[in-house]
C-alpha cells in the first residue's frame, strides 16, 4: 500500500498537529525549538470547529553524528553468539563505581591489544538491583568512543543471551600495528 501522492484531510492534519505538539523527546535528547506560527491572512485559513490549519512544518535537520565505533556485523556477532568464534578474554565490572570501571577497563583493553588479543567479553551487568538503569550499561559503551578507547575498539555491540545479553558487551580490538 503505498501512501504517495496522498494528502492528509483538514480533520486529520488538526488532529496531526495537536498530537505532534504534546509529544516529548525522548529521554538524554533534547526538545526541538518550535518554529512560531506564520502569520496568515483569515481568508486564506481554513479551520475546523474553530481551530486554524496550518501547513505541517518542514522537518528539521538531523543532529550532526558523533563519530562512534561501529557495530559487528552480523556475521560476526552470530559467529560469537554461537561460539563458533573464540572470545579471547574477559572483564567483569560489576560493583564498581565508575572511575574504577573506567581505569580498569581502558588498561585490560591496552593489555589484550598488545597482546594480539582480537575479541573481548565486558560485563557491565544490568544495574536492575538497586532500583536504576544501569550506569555502567549505560557509560561503557559511551566510553568506547571517546580517544582513549577508539585507538583500541574497532566496533562493539551487546552480547548474546547466553554471555550476558544487554548486560555485557561483545568488543574486537584493532589489529595490532
Amino acid at each position: 500500500m503505498s501512501r504517495a501522492g496522498k494528502t492528509l484531510s483538514d480533520e486529520d492534519r488538526v488532529l496531526w498537529n495537536l498530537v505532534a505538539r504534546s509529544a516529548k523527546p525522548l529521554k538524554g535528547k533534547k526538545a526541538l525549538a518550535e518554529e512560531p506560527p506564520k502569520p496568515a491572512t483569515e481568508a486564506k485559513t481554513p479551520s475546523i470547529a474553530g481551530v486554524a490549519l496550518t501547513a505541517p512544518a518542514a522537518a528539521p535537520a538531523p543532529p550532526k553524528r558523533q563519530q562512534v565505533t561501529h557495530a559487528l556485523d552480523r556475521p560476526t556477532l552470530e559467529k560469537l553468539s554461537k561460539g563458533k568464534l573464540q572470545i579471547e578474554g574477559r572483564v567483569d565490572l560489576h560493583g564498581m563505581t565508575q572511575s574504577e570501571a573506567h581505569a580498569l577497563l581502558l588498561s585490560f583493553l591496552q593489555r589484550a591489544h598488545a597482546g594480539g588479543v582480537r575479541y573481548v567479553l565486558v560485563i557491565t551487568g544490568k544495574g536492575f538491583s538497586s532500583g536504576g538503569d544501569g550506569v555502567l550499561r549505560r557509560q561503557v559503551p559511551a566510553w568506547l568512543s571517546t580517544p582513549p578507547f577508539r585507538a583500541l575498539v574497532s566496533s562493539h555491540d551487546v552480547s548474546a543471551r547466553q554471555h550476558g545479553g544487554e548486560g555485557a558487551l561483545y568488543i574486537r580490538l584493532r589489529r595490532a600495528s
